[in-house]
């Protein structure tokens, strides 16, 4: 059902495998406080191997005898992954607890700690990644593409994970919003924010397309650096030119919900024709209660590392929350992920 994205540096040349073994892709969650030490809430860190998140904070439930609905993560994180991340379990008292009889498949305590407040979804700075491509056809065209995009980003295109094997919770989506019944909560989540996602992703591709991936215009909106504060431009000045170029600022484009465009101009008919082009999707959005929001079509990574050798090369990189380590390879190399994934 989803069309093919277009590339900003065009398609890489460079072919090699991804995630021939499970320690390829790391993962390291980073949150924008430390647990106080004290609280109703019990704060696990882990390291899982080859582990569902979902499945993890199930068996987390089951060990402390509490209902899944007090058991909390700030987001999900790949199984065919090594990840560190953290756990929140709701359990008040003063209780210490001894977690060394915790048997849970491919999951290693690495801390644990008390704090004051719930861990919520999405309440995380970001994530660190570490990569190992193999078999790289040709690692002069995957530096050259790293030099480009260390330096000006990469479409922040939502990653093949929000769809589902071969795309299924779009499926899901359209089912959804022609009437099926989905009483799971959380698969009802991601059948939404699937639907929402295609839209924009094709919205970015389209101004790619279109050469307005940089391209400025009155009517814009765009988001400041490091909050989710957005404004509409008015004008394109030397100032806005100078704060784009120098990161203080990123274009937006429009995740689907009730509500008017914020954007105007040709930035507002470009997001309409996508829109209308998925109407199914957007009506269904405003009918499950999805406000109109924005997200930067721009990401940007920091702490980038690359090292290369014979025929395999090393990343690491920070990426914000919400965004994929994914949409950074994309841009780099063609690579064939070794994990096999059936069913839906």
């Amino acid at each position: 059902m989803s069309k093919s994205l277009q590339y900003l540096y065009t398609q890489p040349q460079s072919t090699g495998q991804l995630r021939s073994e499970m320690s390829d892709f790391k993962v390291f969650e980073r949150l924008p406080f430390e647990p106080c030490g004290e609280g109703e809430h019990l704060f696990i860190h882990i390291r899982k191997t080859g582990a569902n998140t979902l499945v993890v904070a199930r068996e987390l439930a089951k060990y402390f005898k509490v209902k899944e609905g007090l058991v909390s993560y700030a987001g999900l994180k790949d199984r065919f992954a090594v990840t560190e991340q953290w756990f929140g379990i709701h359990l008040p008292g003063k209780t210490v607890y001894d977690l060394s009889n915790l048997a849970i498949e491919g999951v290693e305590v690495l801390s644990v700690k008390r704090h004051n407040k719930k861990l919520r979804i999405g309440a995380l700075s970001g994530n660190r990644f570490e990569l190992v491509l193999r078999k790289v056809s040709n690692i002069d065209d995957v530096l050259r593409r790293w030099a480009a995009v260390s330096q000006f980003g990469v479409p922040n295109y939502f990653g093949e994970q929000r769809f589902g094997i071969n795309g299924g919770n779009l499926d899901r989506a359209l089912e959804l919003f022609q009437g099926k019944k989905v009483k799971d909560k959380k698969k009802r989540g991601l059948y939404l924010s699937a639907a929402r996602s295609e839209i924009f992703n094709q919205t970015i591709s389209q101004r790619i397309e279109n050469n307005q991936f940089e391209s400025l215009s009155i009517g814009d909106v765009f988001m400041l650096s490091g909050t989710q504060s957005v404004f509409l431009a008015e004008a394109i000045d030397k100032t806005i030119m100078q704060r784009f170029q120098e990161k203080d600022i990123d274009l937006t484009a429009a995740l689907w919900g009730a509500g008017e465009l914020m954007s105007q101009g040709e930035s507002q008919q470009l997001e309409q024709e996508i829109a209308n082009e998925y109407s199914d999707f957007c009506q269904g959005l405003v009918k499950f209660g999805l406000k109109q929001e924005r997200r930067r079509i721009r990401l940007s990574l920091t702490e980038g590392q690359i090292t290369s050798g014979n025929d395999t090369i090393t990343l690491s990189f920070f990426l914000p929350s919400g965004c994929y380590a994914t949409t950074i390879l994309r841009e780099l190399i063609n690579y064939q992920d070794m994990t096999e994934r059936v069913g839906n």
